[in-house]
């Protein structure tokens, strides 16, 4: 789980940092909506770890509190990107 927690944790903000230099709108969008979808699977992770009791809740909750806003941010950034993309 642990290895999983890292590789989805590290993924976002490689994705966010691609999406920085995306070649094209389509390019940027697509590469949030992968860091949203890291993000998601990253607060799944947490939730295991949570609810198989490995962690205490105590000291994973502020971790899921920003795992929240972040998953909130992406999804508003991909949500934005695709309305200006359309038009």
């Amino acid at each position: 789980m642990a290895n999983q927690l890292l590789r989805s944790g590290t993924s976002i903000g490689a994705n966010v940092s691609e999406a920085q230099a995306a070649q094209s709108k389509k390019d940027f969008t697509s590469k949030m909506a992968i860091a949203s979808k890291e993000s998601r699977e990253t607060s799944y992770w947490l939730e295991l770890l949570i609810a198989t009791k490995i962690l205490p809740e105590a000291h994973l909750t502020p971790l899921m509190n920003e795992s929240n806003e972040i998953i909130a941010i992406l999804t508003s950034i991909v949500k934005t990107s695709q309305l200006n993309t359309q038009n």
